[in-house]
């Protein structure tokens, strides 16, 4: 293996060990298992070399950074590129109905008004000005949220349902995560414009995933291949099966078909992950506490009462569906926590 090989394999580990961590799973398996084959790779890979990729990832994964941002942009341009001069112009060509086709902007334009929002709106930051009439907002449930709990860095108690951004280095009200995508973290005042940018991301996928695809078996259906044959390696006749079909397209539509398994792939995920913030706004949690209480199940390191019983970790702050959903939109104050 030469030292361009080696350099690779190195800077994929050290990555993974970096998305862990960044995941929270410092105790994972999979975390010493790569952090050992980091460790086993650096003895080939000059120091200098490794502090400079440590540096870069770091950059890159622990800071904030317009990176993933400018890529969030660039491959929605990409796709939004060959949809308008590819898929479009064949589907009019094609007498597709025009609204079905003008869908996909139409989300896009609401996407891109909550990223926007979502990257600007203050999440929630926790000041001295602001600390006092936080901390009346949420009880300390005394399992994820303790009282008297003091951040090391902002030198102020820490609120529940709070936690100290190591990104963006300040403590976030209803902390969520920290999202590279639109450089910002998630909180109690942006999760809102979050959920909805997932949503109109998920749908705008989904919208160009199902008009390309509507236009591909379209094209199909109008040059009658599927009633064909072709003759394979061997020199036998063989009638067309889904795979010659799909070589194909592809090589009659490289493009869109690539783009089609890319927005496919793009729509499992985020319809995936949009799911679980639906789950989370649903039973009120954040991703934070939702990895926390996972983790103290996993660990068993709960609080103990007297005679050595275990608590066991309930959540205090759902309110029942629909008051949950609500909380998400219309954030809880100081005031309203008194009325509860």
């Amino acid at each position: 293996m030469d030292f361009l090989s080696l350099f690779l394999v190195y800077l994929c580990v050290v990555l993974a060990a970096l998305l862990c961590t960044c995941a929270g799973s410092k105790e994972s398996f999979l975390l010493r298992s790569i952090s050992g084959a980091t460790q086993v790779v650096s003895f080939v890979i000059p120091t200098q070399l490794q502090r400079v990729t440590q540096r870069v990832l770091h950059r890159l994964f622990h800071t904030r950074s317009y990176l993933f941002v400018v890529l969030n942009i660039a491959l929605q341009a990409a796709v939004f590129g060959e949809y308008t001069w590819e898929v479009f112009v064949y589907c009019w060509e094609l007498q597709f109905h025009l609204p079905f086709l003008l869908l996909p902007y139409l989300l896009l334009a609401g996407n891109v008004i909550c990223f926007v929002l979502c990257s600007c709106t203050n999440p929630g930051v926790i000041t001295r000005s602001n600390h006092a009439s936080l901390v009346k907002i949420y009880a300390y449930d005394g399992v994820l949220f303790q009282r008297g709990v003091v951040c090391p860095t902002c030198n102020m108690e820490k609120p529940a349902r709070s936690k100290h951004c190591s990104f963006c280095s300040m403590c976030v009200h209803r902390f969520d995560h920290h999202c590279v995508w639109v450089n910002n973290c998630i909180g109690a005042f942006n999760a809102k414009y979050f959920f909805l940018y997932l949503l109109t991301l998920s749908a705008m996928a989904a919208t160009i995933a199902g008009i390309t695809a509507a236009f591909l078996i379209h094209v199909v259906l109008l040059s009658g291949v599927m009633r064909g044959s072709y003759i394979d390696d061997h020199g036998q006749e063989r009638a067309v099966e889904i795979l010659f079909l799909i070589q194909d397209l592809f090589l009659t539509f490289p493009r869109i078909v690539f783009m089609l398994g890319f927005v496919i792939l793009l729509t499992l995920v985020l319809g995936t992950y949009c799911c679980f913030n639906l789950y989370l706004a649903l039973t009120n949690q954040t991703a934070n506490e939702w990895r926390k209480s996972r983790r103290c199940e996993c660990s068993h390191h709960l609080t103990l009462q007297p005679h050595h019983r275990q608590v066991v970790y309930k959540n205090i702050y759902s309110r029942g569906a629909w008051m949950n959903v609500k909380e998400i939109f219309r954030p809880l104050t100081a005031l309203e926590r008194k009325k509860k």
